[in-house]
């Protein structure tokens, strides 16, 4: 029997530990897979996939602890909210036809 994993299951995980290189990323989000994917084939030397491959909508990699970066940003006023919905409306941005 094959059980199937809820989207609130489906964790990323960074393992970190600052005495010791590589992190460990484990994830099955699709856009952070195919990002490890493309960082991996273009620096083999620095990012590696390590999982055996076994799940199609999961990854693992090891990547050198200085390539990896997480970025906070704060809330947008509601001024330069609105008028970057504005600028993105009169751009077509979010419409179909956007493609």
């Amino acid at each position: 029997m094959t059980s199937r994993l809820t989207k609130y299951e489906k964790e990323t995980v960074l393992l970190y530990n600052q005495s010791q290189d590589p992190i460990t990323i484990s994830t099955y989000d699709p856009g952070l897979r195919r990002r490890l994917r493309d960082f991996a084939t273009r620096y083999p030397e620095l990012c590696r996939r390590v999982d055996k491959q076994k799940y199609p909508d999961y990854a693992e990699y090891e990547i050198q602890k200085d390539r990896v970066s997480i970025r906070l940003l704060p809330p947008m006023s509601e001024e330069k909210r609105r008028a970057a919905s504005e600028k993105a409306k009169a751009t077509g941005l979010g419409t179909k036809d956007s493609t």
